[in-house]
């Protein structure tokens, strides 16, 4: 009987025990909790450690936002104290994915790592290989949660600095631009498609719920960060990839990589990228490509070669085969706006016009078509009007159309507003207007454009 009482007094004790110390956490949590929502990050310090040296698997907060907390440690700190806190954040980061590996991709966790370690490699010591290997180990261990435009540029810069200093071959080079970029572009069009749907929603006269405000938003800033450390990456890489390097390497290559069509697309890619598609190895390229895994890519730059050769005809079916080959609609609107560059080059205007609105049908977040397409109206300007008034007025539709790029596309916001100023300072002014009497009335224009413009009011 004694010892049913005691097991039952055991019970009660390690009940009331453990009891205690889950409300201990609790209140310790919600100290830290609060002071670090108030941003009062210094107070938050001491319950922060408390609850994650005693119990640091109870809560993610514990995480998020010993984060901040440690963020302004480093901040507000310097020399070996700044140090101490640099290194715990990693730390912290590891223990994150110890005890909520589920929430902690590893790919972007370990970008945040390897970026803190750049951002203080002064006060770290650390080199650029160090360094490297810290932003490679991750990107290999999980490419797909690698997605920070910085680590990425980061990355890339750093692999660009060890080429440099005679550490990298060209090829490790060109490879790990074409893995960096390749990345980039799979970014995009993840947040392009999205911000496309948002934006047809829109086109269809549906308002925005303030949700898809705040979404729309997020995708726009991530946008333009991809699009910031896209030329920041093409800079870096400069003429380093000149056509006077990649066609000896790309020579003594391609017996061996003759059969791997990933090779050969990125060879492609890149001659074609940086205007060396005037050599017989692009064509031989191509070719064997082509041999080997036909597909829209080569359709393209089979159309490139049948150009070259002054086969207009038989480049646009080329062209088109592309189109029809290529499933993806993101890939499909970038093919539709390079062969209306192409087209728009040769001043076949009507035609380009067509193949840059197939372009923003499949991604209407992409303004850059209503840019060319603005150009192209300006460029007509003086044959397209029966009257100087009438000529002029074509910079009103030029301007219309580069406006649309900003509306749909947040990389362009400033360049299209720059290029619709230029645009309606070419167009009638208001003495002018007033000397027609024609305010208000719309204007047709005739020639290829084939489109009408409603004069100002004043």
């Amino acid at each position: 009987m004694k010892t049913k009482i005691a097991l039952l007094l055991t019970f009660v004790f390690l009940g009331w025990g453990a009891a205690t110390a889950q409300n201990e956490d609790l209140n310790t949590l919600s100290i830290m909790t609060e002071y670090a929502k108030s941003k009062n990050y210094d107070a938050a310090y001491k319950p922060f450690m408390e609850l994650r040296e005693r119990n640091p698997k109870y809560h993610r907060g514990i995480y998020k936002y010993g984060e901040d907390i440690l963020e302004h440690k480093i901040e507000n700190t310097t020399g070996a104290e700044q140090v101490a806190y640099i290194n715990d954040m990693i730390k912290l980061w590891d223990e994150r994915a110890l005890h909520f590996s589920a929430n902690t991709p590893k790919g972007e966790y370990g970008a945040k790592a390897c970026q803190l370690m750049y951002d203080y490699r002064k006060e770290l010591n650390k080199s650029s290989d160090e360094l490297y290997k810290c932003f490679d180990d991750a990107y290999k261990a999980d490419p797909k949660t690698f997605t920070n435009p910085k680590s990425l540029y980061t990355y890339f810069s750093l692999m660009v600095d060890l080429y440099d200093a005679g550490n990298k071959q060209p090829a490790e080079l060109f490879n790990k631009y074409d893995d960096v970029v390749e990345k980039v572009e799979s970014e995009v069009e993840n947040y392009s498609n999205k911000l496309n749907k948002l934006i047809e929603k829109e086109d269809a006269g549906t308002a925005l719920t303030s949700k898809d405000k705040s979404y729309k938003k997020y995708y726009e800033s991530y946008l333009k960060a991809y699009d910031q450390i896209s030329g920041s990456i093409d800079s870096k890489l400069g003429e380093r990839a000149n056509c006077e390097n990649l066609i000896p390497l790309y020579t003594r290559d391609f017996e061996a990589n003759k059969n791997d069509a990933v090779w050969l697309q990125r060879a492609m890619g890149k001659m074609y990228q940086k205007e060396c598609t005037d050599d017989p190895l692009f064509v031989k390229i191509v070719e064997q490509k082509n041999t080997i895994d036909p597909d829209s890519n080569t359709a393209f730059y089979v159309g490139i070669l049948k150009d070259k050769a002054g086969q207009s005809s038989e480049a646009l079916k080329y062209y088109e085969q592309a189109l029809k080959l290529e499933t993806d609609n993101f890939k499909k609107a970038k093919l539709y706006s390079k062969i209306a560059s192409k087209l728009k080059a040769k001043g076949s205007y009507a035609k380009a016009r067509s193949y840059y609105r197939e372009a923003l049908k499949l991604n209407p977040s992409n303004g850059r078509p209503h840019l060319a397409i603005a150009s192209m109206y300006a460029s007509s300007a003086n044959s397209c009007g029966d009257t100087n008034f009438n000529k002029r007025a074509v910079f009103w539709l030029a301007a219309i159309e580069a406006e649309k790029a900003g509306r749909v596309d947040p990389t362009l916001k400033s360049a299209a507003a720059q290029s619709a100023t230029s645009y309606r300072a070419k167009a009638p002014q208001k003495s002018e207007i007033f000397s027609e009497g024609n305010a208000g009335q719309t204007i047709n224009i005739g020639c290829w454009i084939g489109a009408s413009v409603k004069v100002p009011t004043i």
